[in-house]
C-alpha cells in the first residue's frame, strides 16, 4: 500500500501550522528482477515501496523525518519537529513554483514486458556466453521496474514524474585448475534494451583478449583504461573534489581551481539530468529544483562544482540542480548521468602505438587510498597486456597505482568512441602515459 496524494496533502498542510517553511517528497516504485545463478534460474522476485519525506525549518533550523509502506504519518510531523531542535541552521529557501522542461524518462512498454520474455533473455544471453567458453558460470540479473516521485513545498514549489527502467547485467567466472577467470558488464536504461547481442558481445570480447596469459613488467607503464576500467578507478575521486559538500568543507583539491586548466587540454566531463531515457535523468532533483546540463570541466579547465540548496546557500552561489536522496535520507550533492567527452583516437590505435603497456577493464579496491586526494591503487581483476602493438593475452596478479591528478593531466589519447556503462557514466576508453603497475613474480 502506498501514500495518497491527499495524505501528502495534509502532511503538508500539517507541518505549515508548526513551521516557517515545510517540504513533502514522495517516492514510490515497482520492480521485478530475474535471477540466474551458475546458469541456471534461481528466483523470480517482485517488490513495491513507498516512502514519504518530511523536512521542515522550524525556529530556523532543519527538521526532518521519513515514513515509508502508507503509514507512520500520524508521527511524521512529531518526528521532524523534534529532529528540528538539533538540525543545522536552515540557510537557504525552497523553490517556488516554475515550469519544467520535459525529459523522457518514462517508456510504455517497460511495464508490459512479460516475466517469460526477461526469463528468456537471460537464457539467450547465458546460452551466448556458455557457447563461446564452454564450463564458464554465469551470474545474470534481468530487471524492470518503474517509480513516480512527487514533491511539493510551503512556496508554492510541485512537481511530480514517472519514471520507467530495465536492465541487464551479467558476471561470468571460468575456473580452471587454480587459474579463475572474472568476465562481466552490464546495460541499463529507461527503455527495453530489445537485444542481449551487444552486451553478449563485449564480455565475449573480453573472453577473446583473455585467451592467452602474459607476464608484465612491473614499473611505470602506459595503460589504456577501457570505459569499464574509467569508471572503477578513475572518476570517484574526480566527482568527490567535484562535491559542492565536499568544496564547502575544504576537502577538495580542486577548491580555488575554478577557471585553473587542471587536466589534459582534451578533457571535459559533464553531468547531464537532461539525457533522454538516461536511468538517472530527471525533470527536476529531489529538491525541486530544475535538472539540467552542467559543464564541470572544459578542455582540462574547472568549470563548476554541483551542488543542493543546502551547500549552494553554504558556500554563496546557487543550487546546480544536484539534489539527490538516499532511501530515507536527506538530500545531498550527487550526480546524474556523467558524460566524458569524446577524443579523436581509435582504441585500435592506442594499442598498435603502444611497445609495452597494460589495458585495464576492472580494479577491485580503487577506492580504498587517499580518495579525496586523488590516489588511487588495487587489484587488476581484469586486464590485459599489450607488447609490441598486439594484445598478447591476460595478467595475473597484477596492481595499479597512481594519482588521477597526475594521470589524467597529460593523455596519451581520448577515445573517439563513447559508451555507456550501467546507464550512468557515458566514457570513451582513456590512454594515459604513466602508471605504476606491479606484478607478482616480475
Amino acid at each position: 500500500m502506498g501514500f495518497e496524494k491527499e495524505q501528502v496533502l495534509q502532511v503538508l498542510r500539517s507541518a505549515q501550522r508548526v513551521a516557517e517553511q515545510a517540504e513533502v517528497f514522495l517516492l514510490s516504485s515497482r520492480s521485478t528482477q530475474i535471477q540466474f545463478e551458475a546458469n541456471e534460474l534461481k528466483q523470480v522476485q517482485a517488490k513495491e515501496r513507498s516512502s514519504i519525506a518530511l523536512r521542515i525549518f522550524r525556529a530556523g533550523r532543519i527538521g526532518f523525518a521519513t515514513a515509508s509502506g502508507g503509514g507512520g504519518l500520524e508521527a511524521l510531523i512529531d518526528m521532524a519537529v523534534e529532529t528540528s531542535r538539533f538540525g543545522g541552521p536552515a540557510s537557504f529557501q525552497f523553490p517556488s513554483h516554475q515550469d519544467y522542461s520535459e525529459v523522457s524518462v518514462f517508456d510504455c512498454e517497460v511495464p508490459e514486458i512479460a516475466m517469460e520474455t526477461m526469463v528468456e533473455a537471460g537464457k539467450e544471453l547465458i546460452a551466448k556466453i556458455t557457447s563461446h567458453t564452454p564450463g564458464i558460470l554465469c551470474d545474470v540479473e534481468v530487471t524492470k521496474g518503474t517509480s513516480s516521485v512527487s514533491i511539493m513545498n510551503s512556496q508554492g514549489g510541485e512537481g511530480t514524474y514517472d519514471k520507467s527502467f530495465f536492465s541487464l547485467s551479467l558476471e561470468g567466472i571460468l575456473v580452471q585448475d587454480t587459474d579463475m577467470l572474472f568476465v562481466g558488464d552490464s546495460e541499463s536504461s529507461c527503455r527495453p534494451l530489445g537485444s542481449v547481442d551487444g552486451l553478449a558481445a563485449r564480455v565475449i570480447g573480453q573472453l577473446e583478449m583473455a585467451k592467452g596469459r602474459a607476464a608484465l613488467s612491473a614499473g611505470v607503464l602506459p595503460v589504456i583504461f577501457t570505459p569499464l576500467g574509467v569508471a572503477s578507478v578513475l572518476l570517484s575521486p574526480i566527482v568527490l573534489a567535484l562535491n559542492g559538500k565536499t568544496v564547502f568543507e575544504g576537502a577538495s583539491p580542486l577548491m580555488g581551481k575554478l577557471g585553473q586548466q587542471v587536466f589534459d587540454k582534451g578533457l571535459s566531463l559533464w553531468d547531464d539530468a537532461t539525457v533522454e531515457y538516461g536511468v538517472r535523468s530527471c525533470p527536476f532533483d529531489d529538491e525541486g529544483v530544475p535538472g539540467q546540463r552542467l559543464r564541470l570541466i572544459a578542455d582540462g579547465v574547472v568549470t563548476d562544482f554541483f551542488y543542493d540548496l543546502r551547500t549552494a546557500a553554504l558556500t554563496g552561489t546557487r543550487s546546480t540542480g544536484s539534489g539527490r536522496r538516499a532511501s530515507g535520507s536527506i538530500p545531498v550533492p550527487g550526480v546524474s548521468s556523467l558524460i566524458l567527452g569524446e577524443g579523436d583516437v581509435s582504441f585500435e590505435s592506442m594499442v598498435q602505438d603502444m611497445k609495452e603497456g597494460l589495458i585495464v577493464e576492472h580494479v577491485i579496491g580503487a577506492e580504498q587510498g587517499n580518495l579525496l586526494g586523488g590516489d588511487f591503487g588495487g587489484n587488476v581483476v581484469l586486464g590485459y597486456k599489450v607488447e609490441n602493438g598486439e594484445v598478447v593475452g591476460r595478467v595475473k596478479d597484477a596492481m595499479i597505482a597512481g594519482n588521477v591528478y597526475r594521470v589524467l593531466e597529460e593523455l596519451l589519447g581520448i577515445g573517439q568512441k563513447a559508451r555507456w556503462v550501467d546507464g550512468t557514466l557515458q566514457t570513451p576508453h582513456l590512454c594515459c602515459p604513466r602508471v605504476s603497475v606491479s606484478a607478482k613474480g616480475s
